[in-house]
């Protein structure tokens, strides 16, 4: 193959990704996970983008220094909604400290491709409402 022909292949493959984590991105937008509140949660947490109104509201309980459930509620665009939706499917199982690690490269990885600032922002709400409820559990069990 010449260099051109891998030059027109490499583009193909990576437009087919793009497509194809836009297309999970929609999925989890028009079809959220673990989308409601839970009324006996051991953290709840909101935060907001006052720039752009998005919100999201994260519950969830916690066996063993183990999340065992995420619900998110929250209104806004496709990145902070389908992200949380990500999101809660993700932490699923992890102990705490996994997912207090987590950071936007994490995240940037779970979407499957690079935001602007403006969207990193959106994408990043769900992360600092679920980090933040954990961190107000543990503060909670220490004293």
């Amino acid at each position: 193959m010449k260099k051109w022909q891998n030059d027109i292949f490499a583009n193909k493959m990576a437009e087919n990704m793009l497509n194809f984590y836009q297309e999970v991105l929609m999925d989890h937008y028009r079809n959220p996970r673990n989308n409601g509140i839970i009324d006996q949660c051991d953290f709840r947490a909101e935060q907001r983008n006052s720039s752009c109104g998005d919100e999201v509201l994260c519950t969830g309980t916690i066996e063993n220094d183990i999340i065992a459930q995420v619900f998110f509620k929250g209104k806004g665009c496709v990145i902070s909604q389908a992200t949380a939706s990500l999101l809660s499917e993700y932490v699923q199982n992890k102990s705490l400290e996994e997912v207090l690690a987590l950071d936007k490269d994490n995240l940037i990885a779970m979407i499957g491709m690079q935001l602007g600032p403006v969207r990193l922002l959106c994408s990043l709400l769900s992360l600092a409402a679920l980090q933040g409820g954990i961190r107000e559990y543990k503060k909670k069990q220490s004293t």
